[in-house]
């Protein structure tokens, strides 16, 4: 068979009688770009040098073009997994979007990342013009417990609300406190990192394990049951709610 006639090699461009049988060698036995190079060095000594060229050349060629369709399909597939990936970070304006809760009973400032359905980290800067200071206590201030545990439930909420089309129209509300600890008090200039892990998972309701940090040591921790439920209606031009039914006398 003639050099000049061209049959097509495994994964390669058409290559010549010889250069298939050089590129048969490298497959069987040279498995390293540097015993690929000692190949094409000892064809350039025996002057036969341009199969071995045109070979490697192919075959380096063709390794690039493999790693860069490998290194697409990982890109294509994180953008397949996109959707299951961590929320965050969240400012507050971003919060207030997702919490009904304002000034002064709003007690997160940011949210660093959301794991949707199992974790939420959130963060709440205690600073000396908190409102409940000026009456808890004079000249000894500290922030109530159970607005520490209100942190932790709004955290959790919003974990919660995220996954809720309809946020807007819902609410999210204690239904239980247990295992409440704390273990030092929080004073103004304390950050608290409030760690809220999901226990329980339903649509309209939700159990939950919190923990707040200050400066990496644990300050409080509780666990925490909520439900969702429906906002009351309001009445066109009216500030009062009206609910489905009449509230029990």
């Amino acid at each position: 068979m003639s050099d000049k006639k061209r049959q097509p090699s495994y994964g390669l461009p058409f290559l010549s009688t010889k250069e298939r049988a050089i590129e048969a060698l490298c497959d069987r036995s040279l498995h390293s770009f540097l015993l690929k190079l000692l190949l094409l060095s000892v064809m350039l000594l025996a002057q036969d040098w341009q199969p071995a060229a045109r070979v490697f050349k192919i075959r380096s060629e063709s390794s690039i073009i493999r790693a860069s369709m490998s290194e697409t399909a990982n890109v294509n597939s994180a953008e397949v997994s996109a959707p299951n990936a961590k929320i965050g970070p969240l400012d507050v304006t971003q919060i207030q979007a997702i919490l009904p809760h304002r000034y002064p009973f709003l007690l997160i400032d940011r949210v660093l990342e959301i794991e949707r359905k199992k974790k939420i980290v959130a963060i709440k800067n205690v600073t000396a013009n908190e409102p409940f200071f000026a009456g808890h206590f004079p000249g000894n201030p500290i922030m109530p417990g159970v607005l520490t545990v209100e942190a932790m439930a709004q955290a959790g909420a919003t974990l919660l609300l995220t996954e809720i089309q309809d946020r807007d129209n819902k609410l999210v509300v204690f239904t239980g406190i247990e295992k409440a600890r704390f273990r030092h008090p929080v004073v103004p200039g304390d950050q608290l990192r409030i760690e809220v892990e999901v226990l329980a998972w339903r649509s309209i309701a939700g159990r939950m394990g919190g923990k707040v940090f200050v400066d990496g040591k644990l300050v409080a921790e509780a666990i925490i049951s909520c439900a969702v439920v429906d906002r009351p209606r309001k009445h066109a031009g009216s500030q009062n709610p009206v609910t489905d039914a009449d509230p029990a006398e």
